[in-house]
């Protein structure tokens, strides 16, 4: 080993950096303390084979530049050995008796150089982060420019050049109005971020976006304002969802609210939590009075209440959790009665279990004053055939027997002539002829009573007749999927009739439409005027009338219903000859399978 200084040398184990010295020929003539506890005392053995347990130079050793050309080299070398990556510096060394040496320094730097790759690393990822985020990332100044954006904000707000997008003032160019920058601003200075702040923006086409803005304040090392930093997330198409949304309920809402029928809503404790306009018109009381303040078993009562519910739960009446129809009548405080239809249904949550009932009460007082009016005009008819049947009968029999008791009456006379006034036998032709007079008034009354009574006639325009009965049969009309096309004819001129007698012919007419369509079809009405004759046509599309059968419709007990209840076939018989008394004709066209058409012509009264 070259003479060293001793001093020298046990200066350098104080150095926190490993220091050797190898001569020419690589042997280790000197390590100091740090080198030592890295790698064990090595002196007098190669440097390779103390460093990197090798007998080869480390690929790193710059032998010929530090022996041969005098250099001194510096660099960074990772020791697989002791895991650690060092600064090395190495130098040649002029020994006393003029050998060369050459002196390493090796300043551990592993921490450094990690710490130092991690913070690239983490540069690396935050860019990679800031350029592929799927939301818009901005950085700003105070002043109100972008001072760096990513590449989603810039497709977001409609740019491609990204400089064009720096030179933007924020608050003109971006914010849709001044004031909500102002805001902004004054809110994240004061609390030092914002979380989900909504506001905003425009595009470079003009179209405006909503925002929702994420973002801090960025401050120098004394704590000044530099600007900020956040997110964007664009949320137009939430917004057009929650408007669409909105909209829906919006119009759900107005349903409810305007529809004519009770519609309500009840907890399963039956507290009532929805009360519409119909139901405050139908039940006479407001929903400020009900929602969350009654329940149904004040509006109806217990014993109502338990056996809906118990209906409800019971699958026969509409299926499980559905009550499709329970007639309901009540009074309201002032006695009013309520006479309706109640339908309810439980509304259930994904695991089924019950959330609430909702029920829809329909008014039918109308309704049912409407079936009560038509049942009692075809109990009016119905009656009309009876006595129409029973005249005709009356009016057969007292023909049949006039003949014969005008010639018992005859016979009697003759007699008479040929018996003394004195006879006790002209005393018995007396009384017998008496008798058989009184039979005959009996007759006559009869024929009397088998004429129609003469109603009074008056002046009327059939198109309001019509009218009224269309508010009679509207309904039934459209239950029975029947579709009505009116065609009359303005002014139509007055006819004089009987309204009740015209009545019953067309309730007759109509009652024989729906019949003949029992799966529904249409039914025409229309009116003209032909050489002062009134022509009322009233067309159905439904069976038809077999030819056979086309000519005896009008005769007294002539039917083609199979059903008792139908009648006792005088219906068109009885109507012919009401439009017949009045002066009129109706005429029967009809195509079997197909539609049958009746015209009534009546005589338009001369003014």
């Amino acid at each position: 080993m070259a003479d060293h200084t001793p001093r020298l040398l046990d200066a350098l184990d104080v150095f926190e950096d490993g220091i050797y010295i190898i001569n020419d020929d690589y042997t280790v003539e000197y390590m100091n303390k740090f080198m030592k506890e890295l790698f064990g005392d090595g002196v007098g053995r190669k440097c390779h084979e103390v460093l990197i347990q090798s007998d080869k130079p480390c690929e790193w050793c710059k032998y010929d530049e530090v022996f041969i050309n005098d250099e001194i080299h510096r660099g960074e070398v990772y020791v697989n050995a002791v895991d650690k990556i060092f600064a090395m510096s190495e130098l040649p060394v002029t020994n006393q008796d003029g050998t060369k040496s050459k002196l390493s320094l090796y300043r551990d730097i592993t921490h450094a150089k990690r710490q130092e790759e991690k913070l690239k690393s983490s540069k690396e990822s935050y860019q990679r982060l800031f350029n592929h985020a799927g939301c818009g990332v901005f950085i700003s100044s105070k002043k109100g420019r972008f001072l760096d954006v990513n590449p989603a904000l810039l497709k977001m707000l409609g740019y491609q050049d990204k400089e064009e997008f720096l030179s933007l003032d924020l608050a003109t160019d971006v914010y849709l109005r001044p004031e909500d920058r102002r805001r902004y601003t004054g809110i994240i200075e004061k609390k030092g971020r914002v979380v989900d702040y909504e506001v905003k923006w425009r595009r470079r086409d003009g179209h405006i976006l909503y925002i929702l803005l994420t973002s801090n304040v960025r401050y120098d090392t004394h704590g000044q304002i530099l600007g900020y930093e956040g997110i964007v997330v664009e949320q137009s198409r939430r917004k057009k969802h929650e408007h669409e949304i909105k909209e829906a309920h919006d119009f759900l809402d107005k349903i409810i609210s305007c529809s004519p029928n009770a519609i309500m809503a009840m907890d399963m404790k039956g507290v009532i939590r929805l009360w519409n306009q119909g139901a405050e018109e139908i039940f006479g009381v407001k929903s400020v009075q009900v929602i969350g303040k009654m329940s149904i078993q004040q509006i109806f009562s217990k014993k109502v209440a338990k056996k809906v519910m118990e209906m409800m739960r019971d699958e026969k009446f509409g299926g499980k959790g559905r009550l499709n129809s329970y007639p309901l009548n009540f009074k309201k405080d002032a006695g009013e009665l309520v006479e309706g239809n109640l339908s309810v249904s439980i509304l259930y949550d994904e695991k089924g279990n019950e959330l609430a009932t909702v029920g829809l009460f329909v008014d039918l007082k109308e309704r049912l004053q409407t079936e009560r009016d038509l049942s009692a005009a075809r109990q009016h008819l119905l009656q009309s055939e009876k006595l129409a049947a029973m005249g005709r009968l009356t009016s057969q029999i007292a023909h049949e027997l006039n003949n014969p008791l005008f010639g018992i009456m005859n016979t009697l006379e003759l007699m008479k002539t040929e018996i003394s006034p004195q006879n006790k036998r002209r005393k018995l032709l007396d009384m017998s002829l008496s008798e058989i007079e009184r039979l005959a008034d009996m007759l006559k009354k009869m024929l009397s009573f088998s004429k129609p009574v003469q109603e009074e006639r008056v002046e009327i325009d059939i198109n309001v007749i019509i009218d009224e009965l269309m508010l009679l049969y509207e309904k039934r009309f459209r239950e029975n999927s029947i579709k009505v096309n009116l065609d009359l004819v303005e002014n139509p001129g007055a006819i004089l009739a009987s309204k009740d007698q015209l009545r019953q012919v067309f309730i007759n007419m109509f009652s024989n439409a729906m019949y003949a369509m029992p799966d529904g079809g249409d039914l025409e009405i229309s009116t003209k005027i032909v050489s002062k004759k009134l022509y009322i046509t009233v067309k159905d599309t439904g069976t038809g009338i077999k030819s056979a059968h086309i000519k005896k419709i009008f005769d007294s007990f002539f039917t083609t219903k199979t059903e008792s209840v139908q009648g006792v076939g005088l219906g068109l018989s009885v109507c012919y000859g009401f439009i017949k008394d009045h002066g009129g004709d109706i005429v029967v066209e009809s195509e079997e399978g197909q539609w049958t058409k009746f015209a009534i012509i009546l005589p338009i009264a001369s003014k």
